[in-house]
């Protein structure tokens, strides 16, 4: 098994004509993903490499069978795209678009509230189950079947992190960016959860970073609900407080946005904790045969 996406995801990519949008979808169907429609308002009735594009979500959805949609579309109109996906009953939302204004985004979480539709991101790379399905940004190559799932707030670290589990032999079952801004849709808290369920994935790397308390609501749902191991990485630990460190979520602005606040709520929860981005594929394998 995997999480939230596999060989039975029918992608639905809004913004699909744009630069980034037809470049990312070409990559999604080299990797085997099932891409069935694309919607770029006033081009409805063209088509993208054989794919209809529509000018609406909920017609897409339809006449396709859309299950998930991938978002391109620019930062002004990416909350309506959002809510558009989830008025078209869509399941999963992955919006991969940055620098959506965070009023913006309140307002996306609060309508999204009591609805069926999950979303991941925004400002993230996406998720991937190695070997059966790609909605995103990250290189397919780097990636192996296994069991060992990886969830990060960093889309660079976690190619790092795969790319260190599959040199160590150690294929992953899904891979999700959950993404770097302030507000976003599945938490790390959310995916931990996915990953206990799932019989698949037998130990879970969790890569944080600066800034909010994610880590600390994680690692309390570690010490209540988790029965398989984590690996932990928090990156940030030389960033000065008040200084923002790449995404609009790293920035520390009091003492339990620090690594040091996060690492030990990580290690109090029963984490091994890698001590650098180096570590994370030496760690997860020393864990995984220590429970042989």
């Amino acid at each position: 098994m995997s999480i939230l996406v596999d060989e039975n995801t029918r992608l639905l990519v809004q913004g699909i004509t744009g630069s980034e949008g037809s470049f990312h979808t070409r990559k999604c169907i080299e990797y085997g993903t099932k891409v069935v429609a694309g919607v770029t308002p006033g081009k409805g009735g063209s088509d993208f490499d054989g794919i209809p594009v529509f000018n609406e979500v909920e017609r897409a959805v339809k006449e396709t069978g859309a299950n998930v949609s991938m978002i391109f579309v620019p930062p002004a109109f990416a909350a309506d795209a959002i809510m558009e996906a989830a008025d078209a009953g869509i399941p999963l939302v992955v919006c991969i678009t940055d620098g959506i204004p965070t009023q913006d985004m309140v307002t996306v979480i609060n309508y999204l509230h009591g609805k069926a539709t999950r979303l991941i991101g925004p400002n993230c790379p996406g998720l991937i189950s190695p070997g059966k399905c790609k909605v995103g940004l990250m290189p397919g190559d780097i990636h192996r079947p296994g069991n060992v799932g990886v969830v990060s707030r960093s889309g660079t670290l976690t190619y790092e992190a795969v790319a260190q589990l599959t040199e160590q032999n150690i294929g992953q079952s899904t891979c999700i960016g959950v993404g770097g801004d302030p507000l976003i849709g599945t938490t790390f808290v959310d995916v931990l959860r996915l990953f206990e369920k799932d019989p698949q994935t037998k130990l879970v790397v969790l890569i944080g970073e600066i800034g909010g308390t994610a880590e600390q609501e994680a690692a309390e749902v570690m010490k209540k609900e988790m029965t398989k191991p984590i690996v932990s990485f928090v990156a940030g630990s030389t960033a000065p407080p008040g200084r923002r460190m790449g995404h609009a979520g790293a920035i520390i602005t009091g003492s339990s946005g620090t690594v040091s606040e996060k690492i030990a709520a990580l290690k109090a929860a029963g984490a091994a904790i890698a001590s650098s981005p180096a570590e994370i594929g030496s760690v997860a394998r020393k864990v995984l045969e220590s429970q042989t």
